[in-house]
């Protein structure tokens, strides 16, 4: 008896799915997209660094959690998952673990963090409005776009699961006018990372 994870062409689902992105140009596509960004990646990388070798970031960011009241916190929170994500979330979960009711305030980060991204979601598609940008994507984008259409799933899952900005993630799903309701689906499972970081960070405290 055959496998079942292997299809009537004897190859397993793995294999089909290598063969597909291959042809697709999946691999191709990402690699453009990372090169393209990576002289900025690396601008950036270098700049944080060089801040925080001048400053420290994370007990500037520890500091302004114990200065601020908790819907001061709660609403920097959001403006920062809204606006790119670039600052860590965990801080702010630590912050949620000194709290009285701990899980509350997690869940909340969690909340704030997700509609955060689904607002990132319609920056991205006003971006796509400017005349110059709509032109651009339109013309010189458009191979590209139409097969960013196709891996929007897993760029927003990417985003949500992994130590990556969330709100970039939707910003583009936003720019290749990804449904809406698909964002809204896999988007949520920013809300187990959240649960799973709580669990690990609560515990550590």
């Amino acid at each position: 008896m055959k496998s079942k994870d292997k299809s009537k062409s004897g190859k397993s689902k793995l294999q089909l799915l290598h063969q597909y992105y291959t042809y697709t140009g999946f691999y191709t596509f990402v690699w453009k997209a990372v090169k393209s960004a990576l002289p900025y990646i690396i601008l950036a990388v270098i700049a944080l660094y060089t801040i925080n070798h001048y400053y420290n970031i994370n007990d500037a960011l520890t500091r302004l959690t114990q200065i601020l009241p908790a819907i001061g916190v709660l609403s920097f929170f959001f403006v920062s998952e809204t606006l790119l994500g670039l600052i860590p979330p965990e801080v702010f979960i630590a912050w949620a673990g000194k709290m009285h009711s701990p899980w509350f305030y997690l869940s909340l980060l969690g909340l704030l963090s997700y509609g955060g991204g689904l607002l990132s979601y319609w920056m991205g598609r006003a971006i796509t409005k400017i005349p110059y940008v709509h032109d651009y994507l339109e013309l010189k984008m458009h191979k590209q776009l139409k097969n960013s259409k196709k891996w929007g799933g897993f760029l927003i899952v990417v985003g949500a699961l992994l130590p990556l900005p969330f709100s970039i993630s939707c910003i583009a799903a936003g720019i290749i006018k990804f449904p809406f309701k698909a964002v809204v689906l896999f988007g949520s499972l920013r809300l187990l990372r959240f649960a799973i970081y709580g669990l690990i960070i609560f515990n550590a405290l």
